[in-house]
């Protein structure tokens, strides 16, 4: 015990003699020195982590750039001029916007005007990439047994399930259909599968996020909560990151551009609470590999949401039809959650969707419940309270009309359409596919020709298709729309090519410049600024 009572001694007289050399005041402010030194060391490793050491170099050094007397509003002048030309013309269109509600209501003669309107819209039959996924003309077929089943149901609201009993039905209904197509009746799927139906999409994605969270903070205590996605992933789980405060880890694809399951598996912490998988994604039409994400969200006990919003009213009918189609829903061990588009290839009406759980135990966070409102007891479903019922009705009007044999056979025509895409724009040499197209979805690019520029010829013949980047492309999303005009978009698409080849440099009025400029601009804060001045300026 002396011993150890001497070496206390003769430490604290050593430390004594060696603080002894320095200011009372430096000791006093070296540990907060210290602590804010190490803060700033931390917040830069997360910077460098989240935006590479590229990254944060420019956006120092633009900041830097910003402070020189002039920069700044030359910036600005700059991106209004972005701005402008990506509008198009759009302010103006506005010109004989109204601002105020007519002092006379014009009754039934709305109508004349929503007609004159409706006329002034893009011609978009045939030509356009996704966007309208029915065949045919608005007046006749399936469009028109889906508007009369909405609007026989246009009044309704779920939110009052005891008064609309039918549309509560026809809701469990789609659900359980939907359901069924993605693995609800195979063994592995744990026979509980569950879900609602959304506006969309990314409502869909959203709530899958959310539900998520939620699930991972109760089940494991996360409060710092990640998710990780790769480059592919659809926008929307951004938006649920900011939305709902949940950091990203994005890994870059494939040479395959597929996600990297050995990248994903790097990114996997104590932090983690959701993986993501697409099928197909939306960018280049190809499957990730589901089933290998559900072996790492098993092992590490991580939710894997796949993002089916395409591809979930086309791959088990091509399945069935023959085509090899990779694991994709909850017969994968690890799929906790999918979400899939019905008013897109299930053919209902716009602002349908599906988000499903493997379980009960992990939906349940999804609801928002409210005990302490003076308004009475309050629960809901999903992101909104009211919801039309006449989107439901006309989604299990779409559903049921149509059949398994109705699905079968526009899955048949959709993609075989697709597959004599491919194959066309394989065939022009100054073109090459990116990827290998699961799908409906091909993406095509070129290394000698500026494909924007070619993008913008199509749009001068009439066709909407969708630019991409990392790397430079476009997509066709093939429709029924597109089964009977597959060869003049070929036709069109080659000429395009040949015109651009023959006489490059951007056409007047074209987005091509900006296209190109943005895909180059190392600045990705100056890009994001691009498209939120667009948008305010926009809507």
């Amino acid at each position: 015990m002396a011993t150890m009572e001497e070496l206390v001694i003769r430490y604290r007289e050593s430390a004594n003699s060696f603080l002894s050399r320095y200011e009372p005041i430096a000791l006093v402010l070296a540990p907060p020195l210290a602590l804010i030194a190490a803060r700033v060391l931390h917040c830069l490793m997360c910077l460098i982590q989240d935006k590479g050491i590229k990254g944060v170099v420019l956006g120092f050094v633009m900041g830097f750039v910003r402070l020189v007397p002039g920069v700044s509003s030359y910036i600005e002048s700059e991106k209004r001029k972005v701005v402008e030309k990506l509008q198009s013309g759009n302010k103006s269109k506005r010109d004989d916007w109204m601002t105020e509600l007519p002092s006379v209501g014009l009754g039934r003669g709305v109508i004349e005007k929503l007609e004159d309107s409706k006329r002034k819209d893009v011609a978009w039959q045939g030509k356009c990439s996704g966007t309208v996924y029915i065949g045919g003309r608005e007046s006749e077929g399936h469009f028109s047994l889906i508007n009369e089943a909405y609007s026989m149901f246009s009044h309704t609201n779920p939110l009052h399930q005891d008064v609309f009993q039918s549309v509560a039905r026809f809701e469990a209904e789609v659900v359980a259909m939907t359901a069924a197509l993605l693995g609800s009746k195979e063994k592995t799927s744990g026979g509980q599968i569950c879900g609602n139906m959304t506006s969309g999409g990314t409502e869909s994605i959203l709530l899958a996020v959310k539900t998520s969270r939620d699930y991972m903070r109760a089940k494991k205590g996360i409060t710092k909560p990640e998710m990780i996605i790769a480059e592919s992933a659809h926008s929307a789980y951004d938006k649920a990151a900011q939305y709902f405060n949940i950091k990203i880890r994005r890994v870059p694809v494939t040479k395959e551009f597929i996600a990297d399951v050995k990248g994903i598996r790097r990114c996997i912490n104590n932090n983690t609470i959701l993986i993501i998988g697409s099928a197909p994604g939306y960018p280049h039409g190809v499957i990730d590999p589901i089933q290998e994400l559900g072996v790492l969200a098993s092992r590490y006990g991580v939710c894997l949401h796949v993002d089916l919003c395409l591809g979930g009213f086309v791959l088990p009918f091509a399945r069935k039809l023959g085509y090899t189609i990779p694991p994709f829903d909850f017969s994968v061990k690890g799929v906790t959650s999918i979400s899939t588009d019905v008013h897109k290839y299930g053919l209902a009406p716009k602002g349908t969707s599906i988000v499903l759980y493997r379980n009960h135990e992990i939906r349940k966070h999804q609801f928002v419940a409210v005990t302490e409102w003076s308004g009475g007891l309050y629960v809901s479903p999903t992101i909104a309270g009211s919801r039309p019922g006449g989107l439901i009705a006309g989604a299990w009007a779409a559903m049921v009309s149509l059949g398994l044999t109705g699905y079968l056979e526009n899955t048949r025509e959709i993609m075989e359409s697709s597959k004599k895409i491919q194959k066309g724009i394989e065939e022009i040499p100054e073109l090459f596919i990116i990827g290998k197209p699961d799908m409906t979805v091909i993406a095509f690019g070129s290394n000698t020709v500026n494909i924007f520029e070619v993008n913008d010829i199509m749009s001068s013949k009439g066709w909407h298709l969708n630019a991409l980047q990392r790397p430079n492309s476009i997509h066709i999303c093939v429709t029924l729309q597109h089964v009977p005009v597959y060869e003049e978009f070929l036709r069109d698409l080659k000429d395009s090519v040949k015109t651009v080849r023959e006489n490059p440099g951007p056409i007047t009025g074209g987005l091509a410049p900006v296209y190109g400029a943005a895909g180059k601009m190392p600045d990705r804060g100056m890009v994001h600024e691009l498209l939120v001045e667009f948008m305010d300026s926009s809507c």
